[in-house]
């Protein structure tokens, strides 16, 4: 686990600093990018691995550069990662996949660092420098990669190590010329990176009685001020000078290894993880004018060993990651430090692995190279299931043979079409129920290799089964056409014509992940598949319409010349017809009359503060859905002077875009018109549920709940599943708005006395948005906070303060359960809000009372929670509630990748 933040104040360039990102790796060789936002974690992608355990990640950054108007352009940012391999990987960020390996003359690589980033001395001449990056192996070879010109390559062997245990256990830099590296043979050594000397070597000394003679160095680090810090087996943290390398100080942290250490931005605080889950705070003090370290508190934060920590720190944030062997990663604080909770980030991805196909209540859910499809049976009251067999059975198991992990998978909404797609593949299959029993019959159907091996991230089939959306790792968008075979009418095909839409062309700011924001991650089809819509990490907005009516007598591929490029030729002419693919990109597809461009008032759609997390029309009532065909006639016929007619008339009615971003922005887009919502504007962010704004886990999907009857929306996360009625406006009361209180100014020559109360609460509020943890520990909560001063332990109980010796008894772990982390904040009976009235409605002249509609509720009963799907029940019984299925996988059970 890693995370870096890039500053460029000395470099040239003085745009905004990037954005932080952390890197998390698994067990299963996923690597996790997540975007702290502030406190307001989301994950931003996931990029497959091949379930080979990651063991390091270091970021890099290259050095800025000078366009031809002398403006700086930053350096961009870049992952690294090692695998128990004799190699070194670097990520392409845009795509997910790897980019380059570098390989040597050593064996598997067991520990990674980066070269801190070059800084230009005043009035120097000297070329901006990369940053390289020293990798140590298991035979005890120390080897420098050099990353220069966009590239990875072997540069040269910094030290051999002979002897058995000459294993290199850990390394870092002490500064751009020196390595500090920790070996299994109880050593620590300084090498210099310029000529490959041995600075000087360094002993942990005698083991703790029962120990082996022998111990392993974990982890090293080095502070701010040069001074080195190590973790060794023997439970200890060690401190040794930077400059004569020597010991300094010795502490017994933990009983069992110390496996890890992370040090804060000023390097007075230092934060170690064992193999018990325990993290160990240190601090520095002074005492009668000499530094001194001494622990100050402990908190079992892992239910296995800490495996892997990374701590930021900044005037903004100021906070470590852990990560264990109970795949959960932990964020604890550290400048505010035992006086927040620790938070647990949640477990499983932010894009659901799980899918249905509601009106042949089908589940489909996938995992690595697997997907299994089960069948839903109808829900029944409590008694019936309790003699009943099981609601579910396994009628389907597709298991792809390829090299890489599924990374998404769609189905149609009556169950006859899925698609798969790894990152280099995408395959289709026809699904079809066996007339002897109630399992499905899989067929494979063709794709044109334009789109099968191109691969995609992510995929979307219409709901009409009929156009399938693909985006590939470039973040190029495809369309394929489904219909019916013509010489065999119950197979389905894929015509063989492939259209690619073009993206609306924007001058992009300037940042170290240019490729990475401009990645699409959310594809949404109306419900008639007439529009398509894409979002990608920088909030930009995607829209295109199909253009004409479906006509099954027309040719099922037609070329016509573009509308933009259309040649001087003859109409009739035949060119159309040329293999020639610069050719049949000035021409437009057309499919059984019917063709896609893009969204006339596309560019009337905003772009968002943050990446789209949820990206979903919300679904037409029967009575609002009509269909309108041109003079009676569902197409546009060919004419001998027009040989490839084409209807250029939009799609009907509105086309709502729910929109939910991860600061939990809500939006509600009209696509066509480019503007928002009637609904929406009555209803901004604004609008949602007080307590729904204080959810910290972000939403991962959304659930329509519309008929004639009732429109609702069913949001939901890890840990939470909340309803908004977008039937009727939201309710007042409940709304999210700040209330901006105006201070009195005082009378010309009066003194106002401070109101202590606001100002508690104008800091607490600070603190909160400062830390990028948990919330602030309550003061029931907070019986005991330790601090370290003056060679002794302060102890702090309410307002009371008192100095005592140190005593690691009486100091309290105060570590919240990990099942009340989630819901931090939030009122635990928000079910019973609001409370339903009753309303009166007049029925054929006869006042009827009815039972008012909740307009928003949430619950926190299901967790963790990895998918909620609809199903669909009886469309004819319009008071039936919706019926859905929620995928939930136990902490104890889960097989999530550890991190």
């Amino acid at each position: 686990m890693d995370v870096h933040r890039a500053r460029n104040s000395d470099s040239g360039y003085t745009g905004p600093l990037p954005a932080l990102k952390l890197a998390v790796g698994r067990t299963n060789g996923n690597v996790e990018i997540w975007n702290p936002r502030r406190g307001l974690w989301v994950q931003e992608a996931v990029f497959p691995g091949n379930n080979t355990n990651i063991d390091g990640l270091a970021w890099t950054q290259d050095p800025d550069e000078k366009d031809a108007d002398g403006q700086y352009i930053p350096g961009q940012q870049r992952l690294f990662s090692i695998a128990s391999s004799p190699s070194v990987t670097e990520w392409d960020l845009a795509t997910g996949k790897p980019k380059r390996q570098s390989t040597g003359n050593f064996s598997e690589v067991w520990c990674l660092a980066a070269q801190p980033r070059w800084r230009p001395q005043k009035d120097s001449s000297e070329e901006p420098q990369g940053q390289d990056l020293v990798a140590g192996c298991g035979d005890g070879t120390i080897a420098l990669l050099s990353t220069a010109d966009n590239d990875l390559q072997f540069k040269r062997f910094l030290a051999r190590v002979a002897g058995k245990k000459a294993r290199c256990m850990c390394i870092t830099y002490q500064n751009r010329d020196r390595v500090v590296a920790g070996f299994a043979d109880s050593m620590i050594r300084v090498y210099d990176t310029r000529n490959s000397n041995m600075l000087r070597a360094m002993s942990l000394g005698v083991s703790v009685p029962g120990a082996p003679k022998t111990g392993l160095v974990w982890q090293v680090r080095c502070l701010p001020n040069g001074d080195i810090v190590s973790g060794d087996s023997n439970g200890e943290v060690k401190f040794w000078d930077g400059k004569t390398y020597s010991m300094t100080q010795r502490i017994a942290c933990h009983d069992s290894d110390c496996l890890d250490l992370v040090a804060s931005s000023h390097g007075r605080t230092v934060m170690s993880g064992s193999i018990n889950g325990k993290i160990a705070v240190l601090r520095q003090s002074n005492n009668d004018g000499r530094a001194s370290w001494g622990k100050v508190g402990h908190k079992r934060t892992h239910s296995g060993e800490v495996k892997a920590m990374a701590a930021f720190d900044s005037k903004t944030l100021s906070m470590i990651v852990s990560g264990g062997s109970d795949a959960i990663p932990m964020v604890t604080p550290l400048r505010e430090y035992g006086k927040e909770n620790v938070r647990a980030l949640p477990m499983l991805p932010q894009h659901p692995p799980v899918a249905s196909a509601p009106r042949a209540r089908l589940l489909v859910s996938w995992w690595e190279k697997s997907i299994t499809i089960w069948r839903v049976s109808k829900h029944e009251t409590a008694d019936k299931l309790l003699h009943s067999p099981s609601p579910r059975k396994l009628v389907a198991r597709i298991n792809l043979n390829t090299t890489a992990n599924i990374r998404s998978v769609s189905v149609s909404a009556d169950g006859s079409v899925l698609a798969a797609a790894t990152s280099a593949e995408v395959k289709l299959f026809q699904l079809r129920r066996r007339a002897d029993s109630d399992t499905l019959a899989v067929r494979k159907l063709h794709l044109p290799n334009e789109l099968a091996k191109s691969g995609a991230h992510v995929l979307r089939i219409s709901e009409n089964g009929k156009w399938l959306a693909a985006v590939s790792p470039q973040s190029e968008v495809f369309l394929a056409r489904i219909a019916s075979d013509p010489d065999r009418p119950k197979y389905l095909q894929v015509l063989p014509k492939i259209v690619e839409l073009d993206r609306r062309h924007r001058t992009h700011t300037r940042s170290v992940l240019t490729d990475f924001d401009r990645t699409i991650t959310q594809l949404a089809f109306a419900a008639d598949g007439s529009v398509l819509v894409a979002s990608d990490r920088a909030g930009h907005l995607d829209s295109w319409v199909l253009e004409g009516h479906e006509d099954t007598s027309a040719p099922a591929i037609d070329l016509a010349e573009k509308d933009s490029d259309k040649r001087s030729s003859d109409a009739g002419s035949d060119a159309h017809s040329s293999s020639d693919s610069s050719e049949d990109d000035d021409l437009t597809p057309i499919f059984y009359g019917q063709h896609w461009t893009g969204n006339p008032s596309g560019h009337l759609l905003p772009r968002l503060d943050s990446p789209a997390l949820i990206l979903t029309f919300r679904p037409p009532r029967e009575d609002q859905s009509s269909n309108h065909l041109a003079n009676g006639n569902p197409g546009v016929h060919s004419t001998r002077s027009n040989p490839h007619a084409h209807s250029h008339e939009l799609p009907h009615g509105q086309h709502k875009l729910f929109v939910m971003t991860a600061k939990h922005q809500m939006f509600e887009f009209d696509v066509l018109a480019g503007r928002l919502s009637d609904w929406s504007r009555r209803n901004p962010t604004a609008a949602l549920p007080e307590d729904f704004t204080k959810i910290r886990d972000r939403v991962m999907g959304a659930v329509w709940d519309v008929n004639e009857r009732r429109e609702r929306i069913w949001l939901y996360g890890s840990s939470f599943v909340c309803m908004l009625n977008v039937s009727e406006d939201l309710p007042e009361e409940g709304r999210a708005q700040a209330v901006v209180k105006k201070r009195r100014k005082p009378k010309r020559g009066i003194k106002e006395e401070p109101n202590d109360e606001a100002e508690d609460e104008n800091a607490r509020k600070r603190r909160k948005i400062d830390s990028g943890a948990g919330s602030r520990i309550s003061n029931a909560q907070e019986q005991v906070v330790t601090r370290f001063e003056d060679g002794k332990v302060v102890k702090l109980r309410g307002a009371d303060i008192k100095a005592e010796e140190d005593d690691e008894d009486d100091v309290v772990d105060y570590r919240p359960k990990l099942e009340d982390l989630p819901r931090e904040d939030v009122k635990p009976d928000m079910k019973d809000i609001p409370s339903a009235g009753e309303e009166e409605e007049k029925v054929n002249g006869v006042v009827e009372r009815k039972k008012k509609e909740k307009k928003w509720w949430c619950t926190f009963k299901y967790r963790p929670i990895l998918g909620m799907v609809a199903l669909q029940g009886d469309s004819n019984d319009a008071n039936e509630p919706l019926e859905v299925v929620i995928v939930e996988r136990p902490l104890e059970n889960s097989e999530q990748g550890k991190a």
